[in-house]
């Protein structure tokens, strides 16, 4: 399979951890904009999708040509909605974040059931593991570690414990493989307020309202915010 990997150097260097591309012709380009085409590609990765929604207008030209795309902080219906084609785009929604994009079972989206049988064969071909979840804003994973990050930046905050503090709770009482600093060393401070931003502004749910500190430490001026 003719493969074109569109993400910056350092995602798309953790992306090669998960393996799965021997045997596959394999292109990587930082940007989408630098391809003339898209007809010799049997499947296109777009690791930062999330970051360049406008890349729609391009896969809507070639929608024989499925995409699987990191969508985590919008919906493939946003997506649809905000970029009505007539005929159409191929997307699946991935999570390509930093942190979980060699994850060993891929969670994906889909918005038309046709895309289903379409996924069996494209993750046959990889060798991939993947599970389907709800077509929302956030999706499943990131949405549930964003959450806990914050409410780990809430305790910093109040001064309930130090971060090395709630690193170790966290992986010795709960038995997670890291403790939500740590996740969010490995996602990117600012990836994890763009999650809990979207998913806040998605729901309205003030579980998901952002950490003051949180915000400071992804550059976010919290008194223009409020």
């Amino acid at each position: 399979m003719n493969i074109l990997v569109i993400g910056m150097e350092p995602l798309y260097a953790a992306f090669l951890q998960k393996g799965g591309l021997s045997g596959h012709r394999v292109q990587q380009v930082t940007t989408a904009e630098r391809i003339a085409t898209l007809e010799d590609f049997g499947l296109v990765i777009d690791l930062d999708f999330d970051e360049h929604l406008e890349r729609a207008g391009i896969y809507a030209k070639y929608p024989q040509v499925p995409v699987l795309a990191s969508i985590v902080k919008t919906s493939l219906a946003d997506v649809m909605n905000n970029y009505a084609f007539e005929q159409g785009f191929n997307l699946i929604g991935c999570n390509w974040l930093p942190g979980f994009v060699a994850m060993p079972v891929t969670e994906v989206s889909v918005i038309e059931e046709e895309q289903k049988l379409q996924l069996v064969h494209i993750m046959n071909e990889l060798g991939w593991k993947y599970e389907i979840v709800e077509d929302r804003v956030g999706l499943v994973t990131p949405r549930v570690i964003c959450m806990i990050i914050n409410e780990a930046y809430m305790a910093a905050e109040e001064g309930t414990a130090s971060r090395d503090d709630i690193n170790i709770a966290m992986r010795l009482g709960t038995n997670y493989p890291k403790g939500p600093f740590e996740w969010c060393e490995e996602i990117g401070v600012r990836q994890v307020y763009g999650v809990l931003n979207a998913v806040y502004n998605a729901t309205g749910n003030e579980r998901y309202k952002i950490s003051t500190l949180l915000a400071q430490e992804a550059g976010i001026d919290v008194t223009a915010v409020k």
